[in-house]
């Protein structure tokens, strides 16, 4: 498919994260770690916070050990993170330390160079805008909260992640995030870097562009049969107005 000239008359833009408004090598070099390494004192300290116990909870069902004791639930979440899985109590327990980092002013989030001034523009321009990540709600508006340019969060109208949405390869979860914000699937464009993801999208009826950027994960790969941009701004996206 052609890397430029791709133009959709949509209401909404979904924007997956990693990969794609921003470097996946910044979320495991610099995120992954700093997570990883408050685990434990988050397990010790707040672990009959109601958040902190349900993800622990669920660490324990998706295991098969109802009685993992913290010592057990973070040898888990670290082997997790060594896998990359996208599971969700991880996802729910790293949002939770990653909003602490960013409200302390430990951590700012990173997005690539032409992201937010395109963002910006289609907004501007009357597209509604989403994100749907494997990172916890939490996660993502703090990441948007925390940008270089400052607060994004005003940019987006809604946050989806696999507790909400359910699983990104999954077309059931693109299914729920059409009737969660009253678009109809032909009015929706996903981008992501994840062909399975850009799978799920189109057989959900969404309009779907793999984003290709030399150095991240897929990149090699490809985005299979998928409409592909490089960047943001090869993309162009107006909107009639129209939902149905």
């Amino acid at each position: 498919m052609s890397l430029a000239g791709l133009t959709y008359d949509v209401d909404a833009v979904v924007l997956d994260i990693e990969g794609t408004t921003s470097a996946t090598g910044f979320v495991v070099d610099v995120l992954y770690p700093y997570s990883r390494s408050r685990f434990g004192a988050l397990l010790a300290e707040r672990g009959g916070d109601p958040e902190v116990a349900r993800a622990v909870a669920q660490v324990r069902e998706l295991t098969g050990d109802p009685e993992a004791d913290a010592d057990a639930v973070e040898k888990t979440l670290g082997a997790w993170l060594d896998e990359d899985r996208k599971a969700t109590p991880l996802k729910t327990l790293q949002g939770i330390i990653w909003s602490e980092g960013f409200a302390r002013g430990d951590l700012v989030s990173h997005f690539y160079d032409e992201v937010v001034r395109e963002l910006r523009a289609w907004h501007a321009a009357g597209v509604r805008l989403y994100v749907y990540s494997s990172g916890s709600v939490a996660a993502q508006r703090a990441w948007f909260a925390n940008s270089p340019e400052g607060d994004l969060t005003s940019l987006v109208s809604g946050l989806y992640d696999t507790e909400n949405a359910g699983p990104k390869q999954e077309p059931e979860s693109y299914r729920r995030i059409a009737d969660a914000t009253g678009i109809g699937p032909a009015r929706l464009l996903f981008l992501s870097d994840r062909p399975g993801e850009l799978d799920a999208a189109r057989a959900a009826g969404w309009h779907a562009v793999g984003i290709r950027r030399p150095g991240e994960p897929y990149y090699e790969q490809g985005v299979g049969d998928h409409a592909q941009a490089g960047t943001f701004d090869e993309i162009t996206v107006t909107t009639s107005g129209s939902s149905t």
